[in-house]
């Protein structure tokens, strides 16, 4: 299983993404899957996410909770991000998964750049002791899934139409993002 939800979740269990999103989402979520960006670690808990926003609007269509131990993906493990509030750390979501627990981090990206169109969430020792304060790092205290990592993430990405976040209070974790998947899964490649 995934992380433990910290956001109050307004989930509507329903149909939700279309054949073309899935279309679009899975090819590149199976890219991650493969070279373990998304995963389970040895420890049974999964990991990692991706998302990409929905035309001009901050919705955004996201892998669901704990579904980063599952190797082929179907349209019922994501879910549609359709409004939320960092400060009251508070989601609204619709799928038949509710929206990963790290939704509220990939929502502060979306708020605070309009030119961020794709996310990667992405659980690597190596990279995260690499980059660690070398490349912008969330304080240390902010956890996952919290209105104070969201902030830290929204206070970086104002500047940063692309790049890579690392989380300080959250091990392992680092977040690429910029106008497609083509250019984070490059980004990632270019980190190792």
């Amino acid at each position: 299983m995934e992380g433990i939800i910290k956001f109050k979740a307004n989930w509507e269990n329903t149909e939700s993404i279309s054949d073309s999103e899935y279309d679009y989402i899975n090819p590149w979520r199976e890219i991650c899957f493969g070279k373990s960006y998304i995963g389970v670690g040895e420890d049974g808990i999964g990991y990692g996410n991706i998302s990409f926003r929905i035309g001009e609007t901050n919705e955004f269509i996201i892998s669901g909770s704990a579904t980063g131990h599952i190797t082929n993906l179907e349209s019922i493990h994501y879910s549609r991000v359709t409004n939320f509030d960092i400060n009251k750390n508070k989601i609204h979501c619709e799928g038949r998964t509710v929206a990963s627990s790290e939704s509220m981090s990939h929502a502060a990206l979306y708020s605070s750049n309009n030119n961020v169109r794709c996310i990667i969430h992405i659980h690597n020792n190596l990279f995260w002791k690499k980059y660690i304060n070398k490349l912008p790092t969330t304080n240390y205290d902010a956890e996952y899934g919290t209105v104070a990592m969201a902030n830290d993430i929204c206070n970086l990405a104002k500047e940063l139409d692309e790049g890579a976040i690392i989380m300080g209070g959250h091990q392992d974790g680092i977040m690429v993002f910029g106008g497609s998947f083509n250019f984070c899964i490059n980004l990632l490649a270019n980190l190792g």
